[in-house]
């Protein structure tokens, strides 16, 4: 898990797959009001408060955005007008809005880890993808739509051999990178660094 201050009332929590794992969760059960899922919250809360800095009690706002096969990202939003004497400290009243994302975004240390995901991806016939260039890391962008024709978890289990999920969003690197090859990056790729 790990925590971002987006501002003062406001944060963001990046959840992949085995932090789910580890609490006995899945992408399904954080649509469902549990006893799990509310722990889950309680415990994130409690680890932005030692990290960050957040202390809330009250109502909070959770916007959780479902990453295809990478995790989750959670923003938190503290509502600033509830008076913290209308509730008891062991209180916290959620209002959660759940949406999915069809893009998978990695993140890759160079150029090369790319070239050689490239090839290998090669024979899976996947070919698209939009590669990006932000604060010297490199990002690999594919929609589900282009990856249909093959096994999801062979197209991750590829994926995290060169890079790792994208802790940021494709609209922050979009607004502020650089974009290097906007669509078919992966048969580009592979057409000028063919060996």
């Amino acid at each position: 898990m790990r925590l971002e201050r987006i501002n003062q009332n406001k944060i963001k929590i990046f959840l992949t797959l085995d932090d789910l794992t580890d609490r006995g969760l899945t992408k399904e059960d954080m649509r469902h009001d549990t006893h799990k899922v509310h722990q889950l919250f309680r415990d994130m809360i409690d680890e932005a408060s030692e990290e960050l800095g957040f202390h809330v009690s009250g109502s909070l706002a959770v916007e959780v955005y479902s990453l295809q096969a990478q995790g989750m990202v959670i923003i938190v939003t503290a509502n600033e007008e509830m008076e913290d004497e209308e509730f008891n400290d062991d209180y916290i009243e959620m209002q959660v809005t759940v949406d999915e994302t069809i893009e998978i975004l990695y993140e890759f240390q160079t150029v090369e880890d790319i070239i050689q995901l490239a090839k290998r991806i090669y024979p899976l016939k996947i070919v698209d993808g939009a590669f990006y260039n932000y604060n010297n890391l490199y990002y690999l962008l594919l929609n589900q739509e282009h990856v249909s024709h093959v096994d999801m978890d062979t197209v991750i289990a590829v994926l995290s051999e060169y890079g790792e999920p994208s802790m940021i969003t494709i609209h922050r690197i979009q607004e502020y990178g650089k974009e290097i090859m906007g669509s078919n990056a992966l048969s580009q790729l592979n057409k000028y660094f063919h060996t």
